[in-house]
């Protein structure tokens, strides 16, 4: 795999600066991706205490497919910098990046799929952070978003309205032509709606309420699970599932989520639900890591207050150990 810097001979010149700025991008996106995974308790998710709902992977299963795949997120935002061209001319460079880094991921875990997702929105969300920051526009989530549409634009009409339904092979396909959902593909394109219009704002008002990292990222998990169409959900268990997950986040947010007692011990028990149900919403997980990472694209750090040394209060009970196995 060629991470090499690609030089452009039209209108950007690369330096040290270039370079800076590409690690910038891909280090806010792998943080995202590390955050997501190290939060807890998360319902139905592999969390560094619970295996979730899954019995082939678990928190250092993800630990070994992020360090596979993070050379992928600085070369996205490298390829977004380096781009003159419209943004949809990008994307086929973005995708043989993806390719590799998929390699990588399954060679790391055994051909475990633990962050295909996560890979493919971290690294249009990179490409879409540097072809922003080479324009010298301050790297506000909107203008990350609008640019990361600009990039994905027509990719639902290309990739699933053009499939052939009888043929359908993928899940996204097979999805999209047994439910009409368009997954992670129409959240890209549509420039993030569920991570501007959920996450993000709930991410932001536990953090401005001075809560620390762990229930900030939890309660935005929760909010995205209510507003997200978890494609990761609907293939597990159809509809019916779907709706249970959307309900159950949306009674979790009216007992005030992960920042209440009430909301905590709510979301303790949804877990256990979704592990006696099998279901597992690792979209709207893929989504927690774009929220983190596109606050840390906009704000470049978390406030002082959602450290532990100034919000030592536990955010949680203790590890289960009959939860890991």
């Amino acid at each position: 795999m060629d991470f090499s810097p690609h030089l452009s001979t039209q209108t950007f010149a690369w330096d040290l600066e270039t370079e800076s700025t590409a690690w910038d991008i891909g280090s806010a996106v792998l943080s995202g991706v590390l955050l997501e995974v190290s939060a807890h308790p998360k319902p139905g998710l592999v969390t560094p205490r619970s295996m979730g709902s899954h019995r082939d992977m678990d928190h250092q299963t993800f630990a070994l497919s992020s360090a596979a795949i993070a050379p992928g997120f600085f070369a996205c935002a490298r390829a977004g910098l380096v781009h003159a061209g419209e943004p949809g001319a990008l994307l086929p460079a973005l995708r043989a990046i993806g390719r590799a880094c998929d390699a990588r991921l399954l060679e790391a875990t055994h051909g475990v799929n633990t962050q295909r997702g996560a890979l493919f929105v971290g690294g249009l969300l990179a490409a879409a952070g540097g072809r922003v920051a080479r324009t010298n526009v301050p790297l506000s989530s909107q203008a990350v978003f609008t640019e990361a549409a600009r990039i994905a634009a027509g990719l639902c009409a290309r990739e699933l309205e053009a499939s052939d339904a009888a043929n359908a092979r993928t899940a996204g396909e097979i999805l999209f032509h047994r439910y009409g959902a368009t997954g992670v593909r129409g959240e890209v394109e549509a420039g993030f709606p569920t991570v501007s219009a959920h996450g993000l704002p709930a991410l932001r008002a536990a953090l401005a309420a001075g809560h620390g990292l762990n229930r900030s990222l939890i309660h935005a998990l929760i909010a995205l699970i209510a507003g997200a169409e978890d494609t990761t959900v609907l293939w597990r268990g159809g509809v019916e599932a779907l709706a249970f997950m959307k309900d159950e986040a949306a009674r979790i947010l009216a007992l005030g989520g992960a920042l209440t007692d009430a909301g905590f011990a709510a979301i303790e028990r949804f877990d256990a639900a979704c592990v006696a149900r099998n279901l597992s919403p690792g979209g709207a997980a893929d989504l927690l890591a774009v929220t983190a990472a596109s606050h840390l694209l906009e704000a470049r750090r978390f406030p002082a207050s959602s450290t532990v040394k100034a919000n030592p209060i536990a955010s949680g009970p203790a590890p289960d150990p009959r939860r890991m196995k």
